[in-house]
């Protein structure tokens, strides 16, 4: 979508089935959305998205807010997304929010109306038909077809189909009744002709509004004044009381439909204020659902109002005059999504959210309800960046603290592996001259024996110092060659010298061929092979397999040691890991780290286990040479 975004693509691109499920709020959306589901299924596992359209008075059946509650909990575990948006228009909203999602298929419930409302005027279904174009649409039936959805509240807010349905009554049908009056001139009073034609105008009135009652209203005083007062067929009239008659039915029809105005309008009120809880409180379901991600919170803004983009832009420096919000250079962007906007006047809606935030929405202009909902999705992103920035500097103070804690145990290891074997090389030499004399051949040759070991510890542990730092710093190369485990094993048990005689072996020599670095895999062996003769009881030595796992040649390295916690074995692997757990007499704590990092560094991992029946198990996992990558590594 971002790419979309930033390329201006508009037309529908299909990647992949997109699948959008319309919801009414009604008790048909589980079977929408359990239908739409094998669809998505049947495609390969397609996005699923449900979408639910406020209309922007908030007129909402009575109990769909806690269907949407139950069909946002279903979409949700099946994997799909839910969404709400509001629009005036049904089909122009979901087509809208279909086209914006890059939809390939929408799912509708078949009309809930009946056959004379579907003759008066299209639905939903066939008017998001017609209008669909590229997108398919699938027209689901269930239970509810062709029956009203009860509990549903009477419409106070009157369309413009009823206003105008009322003004063709008032032109048609008040005349109508009053010819059909007419021949009853003789028979009925005035007063009750006057009470038949107002009934009518109030049926009326409750049927269009205000404005078509006036109408009827006016031509019902005409033509009762030209039918039935005297003079007859005239609009003069002679009697005082028939004149005060049709006065006060004036005066009753304009309070009658003034009434049904005002309720209307009340009703309209009352909607939108529901229509503001029932966003509000998605919003507040949103944030409490984990969906508070300063990024979640600005797309679900955008798809709410149909707006074309929405960006959250900080202030840079003060303003120089009340043009401020004008000029781009004094803002930059923090997040948004769609296209940016760099300043807050350029945008259709500048939403001030503190003193240093705006929000700039572009796509329409929000009324005065849509902004006091707009404001509240403002003040929940200002709250998630600032969130989101304490997270970065805790995440920063955390790093430091850990590097702190890396440099203290760096120095305590110095302190201590450092001077010990720089110690026992300048006992050593040092004794040597200035008593060297005194000592027998062979005694000469144990200290020099004592200084070169120390000389040797010393190295070992500076090049793991120096290799440790190139693994963090990501600057350690590898140069991964076809290898046999069965020829590298004994290398490093050479290495490690006569404490290694007794390991047992079993790795087979037709073993598969593993991808490494020979002077890395060396190293990783060492380590690991003396860490677990380090560990090992007297009498019982480690033991050494290898095997094919699936892809990966694994490497065990069996000890019957004291083992490791389940809990411990991760921290094991840290650098320096002995420091303050148990004394620095067996060394720095740099082996396993380093033999970890080595070992992902040529695309393996290495990995400990619990050895049955006690002990450690170290897993050396690499890849396998596959048979027509190459011949079996020449190691002479």
């Amino acid at each position: 979508e971002q790419y979309r975004d930033s390329q201006q693509i508009t037309a529908m691109w299909e990647s992949k089935e997109r699948v959008v499920i319309a919801l009414s709020g009604g008790d048909e959306g589980d079977t929408l959305i359990r239908r739409a589901a094998r669809i998505a299924a049947r495609s390969g596992g397609a996005d699923l998205k449900a979408v639910y359209v406020a209309s922007g008075d908030g007129l909402t059946s009575a109990g769909s807010a806690r269907n949407l509650a139950r069909q946002r909990t279903l979409i949700e575990d099946l994997g799909g997304t839910f969404h709400q948006v509001v629009g005036d228009s049904i089909p122009d909203a979901l087509l809208e929010f279909a086209r914006d999602a890059n939809a390939t298929q929408l799912v509708l419930g078949a009309s809930r109306r009946g056959r004379f409302a579907q003759a008066i005027s299209r639905g939903v279904g066939v008017t998001t038909t017609a209008r669909s174009g590229k997108i398919d649409v699938h027209l689901v039936s269930h239970e509810r077809v062709a029956k009203a959805s009860r509990g549903r509240p009477t419409n106070g807010a009157l369309g413009s189909g009823r206003r105008l349905l009322g003004v063709t009554l008032a032109l048609v049908g008040i005349p109508l009744l009053v010819i059909a009056l007419n021949p009853l001139h003789d028979e009925l009073s005035l007063t009750t002709i006057i009470l038949i034609v107002l009934t009518a105008v109030m049926g009326l009135t409750l049927t269009g509004g205000m404005w078509p009652a006036l109408l009827a209203a006016l031509l019902g005083f005409f033509l009762l004044n030209f039918f039935f007062t005297e003079p007859y067929y005239s609009f003069k009239v002679d009697d005082q009381e028939q004149l005060i008659a049709l006065g006060i039915f004036v005066a009753l029809a304009l309070g009658g439909a003034a009434v049904v105005n005002l309720s209307a309008a009340r009703a309209r009120l009352a909607a939108r204020a529901s229509a503001e809880a029932q966003m509000l409180a998605a919003l507040a379901g949103n944030v409490l659902r984990g969906g508070d991600r300063l990024d979640d919170l600005l797309e679900q803004l955008r798809e709410t109002f149909g707006l074309e983009s929405v960006t959250l832009l900080e202030r840079t420096q003060p303003g120089a005059g009340p043009d401020e919000r004008s000029v781009a250079r004094y803002w930059h962007p923090v997040d948004g999504v769609g296209p940016v906007c760099d300043s807050p006047g350029a945008a259709d809606n500048d939403l001030p959210v503190t003193d240093e935030l705006a929000l700039a929405l572009r796509g329409h202009t929000l009324d005065t309800s849509e902004r006091r909902i707009a404001q509240a999705f403002a003040m929940h992103a200002a709250a998630a960046l600032e969130r989101e920035r304490l997270e970065r500097q805790a995440e920063a103070v955390e790093r430091l603290t850990d590097a702190d804690k890396l440099r203290t145990a760096l120095l305590a290891a110095v302190s201590h592996d450092l001077r010990t074997p720089l110690a026992s090389a300048r006992v050593a030499v040092s004794s040597l001259k200035s008593t060297g004399e005194l000592f027998t051949p062979g005694e000469r040759m144990e200290l020099l024996d004592s200084a070169e070991q120390s000389l040797a510890r010393l190295t070992g542990l500076v090049d793991n110092l120096l290799d440790m730092s190139r693994l963090q710093a990501g600057v350690l190369g590898a140069d991964p060659v076809p290898i046999a485990l069965d020829e590298a094993v004994p290398w490093a048990l050479d290495e490690i010298g006569e404490t290694a005689a007794d390991i047992a072996l079993d790795v087979p020599a037709d073993l598969a061929e593993v991808v490494a670095d020979p002077g890395l895999l060396q190293r990783i062996l060492v380590n690991v092979i003396a860490n677990s003769l380090r560990y090992s009881p007297d009498g019982v030595p480690p033991r050494v397999t290898a095997g094919v796992q699936g892809r990966t040649v694994e490497l065990r390295v069996v000890d019957r040691g004291p083992g490791v916690p389940d809990e411990d074995r991760e921290i094991m692997f840290r650098p320096f890991q002995r420091l303050g757990d148990r004394d620095n007499t067996t060394g720095v704590g740099l082996g396993l780290a380093l033999s970890r990092g080595l070992a992902e560094a040529m695309g393996g991992t290495l990995t400990a286990e619990a050895t049955p029946g006690g002990g450690l198990t170290m897993v050396l996992a690499l890849p396998q040479v596959e048979p027509a990558d190459g011949l079996r590594s020449n190691t002479d």
